[in-house]
């Protein structure tokens, strides 16, 4: 039900500067920011967060307090096109990473830039149109109904203007620090990033940390619950499985592998246990849990798309007033029917006009249900990773069928998969950059465009962001695991030639399924399984914090609520400062010198000192981690 008394912040007979130069201009900066940011953190533990209110706090600390101009539709619209560039990054680091490793084993060549840039755009452009006229049915009609949580809090943090500049200093604070701490760890060596301890009288268990400002930033902004989820998800691979492993295969050689278990113990220790047998039991709990999620949402999306098409078009109602205007369906239609021809043109997607077509169905599909879905559950909570891979399930059992196999059936599946993958992710963004601009009185039809711009932005840089990346350390290394898009490649390479070991996988999916029973959310579990503890352990100490925030007495709830977002605005920075600061060293990476590259004669430039150790990392970690309790409980005590 809509509420009809409803009025915006901005009334539709008012207009204030909104789609300006300025407004733009720092979104597309944003955009591109934030979206190498999420890219690398995604690649790097397997989750993304959110850029709407960051994007929104450090649009008010430069338009209000740097530019000296007062527009809540100037910042409103900054954040609609940020927000587009973390959404981008997440749908493609779930899947294109999965071209290059193949490019890699079958010496063929990655995608090119031009390639990746194009299935991007196609997939958020898509993604924008595809909600358009779904606006005023799920948005205006529903606005009392659907909650769209992150969209709701977007939209108080605009509307709370007069604490914009404060708010953007802690943003940048946190950036600032973690783009420093990053090349001091990463660039200059000064301390080990990573720090592990084996436990030989516990033969194929070990213990780490990876002490970065990202890690600790994630753990603090999911809460307690999930970054335990995670940890539990760890412990039971380093201290469960992988000594059950080596106690009862010491002399048995277990596929993948190729030597016996104890031979890859006394070479690489419990690395070699978790690389050649954890990583298959923590894909098949992830795969079963996006199916059991997607299995679960079935009902929801059942209802979810009936009534999403039953209102599907109602945002032409031929009123005049500012706040009704979107994009006319003559756009809209022209537009999905011309992407449709360059899907079918682009030669990375082998396919025929009419299978094209059937790729706009699906997305239109999939973005509709994330449309409603994020406005239910919040875009965090929106099982895009579920819907995609039941998309390349799908996807390459037909192709199969149909005689496309071998390494090009393998492309088109992971290529039609970006497309759709990235569709239901903006398609969810663009639903929560909606809802926050009808709360505060935007005009619809300029965020529309504002979307499409920061589509198109992120599109074009995140080709070089993966190509960096990928350059610089590789995508299924250790500083970068690319979980999610390593997860896509077995699942298009278990169906198309069934060359998988599939005991690990379904025991993995088994072990899922127990955890469901258990009344678990599976998926944070499963990922937890799948990576090393060394990301999860960092999650799980950032959670504490926000524990211990969280239950601290004597506070009323308004200081406690301001403490805890204080904290969340601040680990927004951390994640942004070392993102940036990580796209940076892979430049350096393969920036050539005369005995290597400048980021290997960074590394050099402090090596040996008394604090390049485990010790040292570890002081390191505890005084970022005293940086947080600073920037929330210090605060409250001026």
């Amino acid at each position: 039900m809509s509420d009809n008394n409803f009025k915006p912040y901005i009334p539709a007979e008012k207009s204030l500067p909104e789609f300006t130069a300025t407004s733009v201009i720092l979104g597309i900066l944003l955009a591109v920011l934030f979206g190498g940011a999420n890219a690398y953190l995604g690649l790097r533990v397997g989750m993304t967060v959110s850029a709407s209110i960051p994007a929104a706090v450090i649009s008010m600390g430069v338009i209000r307090v740097i530019l000296k101009k007062d527009s809540v539709l100037e910042n409103n619209m900054v954040q609609t096109i940020g927000s587009a560039g973390e959404s981008v990054a997440a749908g493609a680091i779930f899947t294109m990473p999965a071209l290059f490793l193949w490019a890699s084993e079958w010496g063929t060549s990655a995608p090119s830039l031009p390639e990746i840039a194009i299935i991007a755009a196609i997939g958020g452009c898509l993604g924008v149109l595809f909600m358009v006229p779904l606006r005023k049915a799920l948005i205006v009609q529903e606005h009392g109904t659907l909650p769209y949580p992150e969209g709701q809090a977007c939209a108080e943090v605009l509307l709370a203007g007069e604490e914009g500049g404060e708010k953007a200093g802690i943003v940048f604070k946190g950036l600032g620090l973690a783009a420093v701490y990053k090349f001091v760890t990463d660039g200059l060596k000064l301390f080990p990033s990573e720090v592990h301890y084996e436990i030989p009288a516990y033969k194929g268990s070990g213990v780490g940390i990876d002490v970065l400002p990202a890690l600790l930033g994630v753990g603090y902004i999911c809460g307690t619950k999930i970054s335990s989820y995670l940890f539990a998800g760890g412990v039971l691979g380093w201290f469960v499985l992988m000594p059950l492993i080596v106690l009862f295969g010491q002399n048995v050689t277990l596929f993948p592998a190729e030597v016996s278990v104890a031979e890859l113990y006394a070479v690489d220790g419990s690395f070699a246990i978790w690389s050649n047998y954890i990583k298959y039991i923590g894909a098949g709990a992830v795969a079963a849990g996006g199916v059991i999620s997607l299995i679960k949402s079935l009902p929801l999306i059942i209802s979810t798309f009936r009534d999403a098409i039953k209102g599907y078009g109602k945002g032409s109602t031929g009123s005049d007033l500012r706040t009704d205007k979107d994009l006319s369906m003559k756009f809209i239609v022209i537009g999905i029917v011309a992407l449709a021809l360059i899907i079918w043109l682009v030669p990375i997607v082998p396919v025929n006009l009419f299978s094209a077509f059937l790729i706009v169905i699906f997305g239109f599909f999939f973005a509709t249900v994330s449309s409603r879905m994020v406005g239910l559950i919040g875009s965090s909570n929106n099982p895009v990773s579920g819907m995609t891979i039941a998309t390349l399930l799908i996807t390459a059992m037909i192709l199969k069928a149909t005689g496309q196999v071998g390494q090009a059936g393998m492309t088109a599946a992971i290529a039609i998969g970006s497309v759709i993958c990235i569709t239901a992710a903006i398609a969810g963004d663009t639903s929560q950059d909606l809802k926050t601009g009808y709360i505060v009185g935007a005009t619809p039809w300029r965020q529309q465009i504002g979307e499409l711009i920061g589509v198109i932005a992120s599109a074009i840089a995140i080709g070089g962001i993966l190509y960096l990346l990928n350059a610089a350390w590789g995508y299924g290394s250790t500083e970068l695991p690319a979980p999610q898009a390593t997860l896509m490649k077995m699942i298009v390479e278990g169906v198309m030639g069934g060359n998988l070991p599939w005991n690990l996988v379904f025991a993995g999916a088994f072990i899922g399924i127990v955890v469901e029973v258990l009344g678990i959310p599976v998926l944070p579990f499963a990922v937890g399984l799948y990576l090393p503890i060394h990301l999860s352990t960092p999650m799980m100490i950032g959670g504490l914090v926000r524990l211990f925030l969280e239950k601290r007495k004597n506070m009323d709830e308004k200081a406690k609520k301001d403490m805890i977002d204080n904290g969340v605005l601040y680990c927004s920075g951390l994640i942004a400062g070392e993102g940036l600061i990580g796209i940076l060293l892979a430049v350096f990476a393969i920036i050539p010198m005369a005995d290597g590259s400048l980021g290997e004669f960074l590394g050099t430039i402090v090596s040996g000192t008394p604090i390049n150790s485990n010790i040292g990392g570890l002081v390191f970690f505890a005084l970022l981690t005293a940086t947080l309790f600073k920037v929330t409980i210090g605060r409250k005590k001026k």
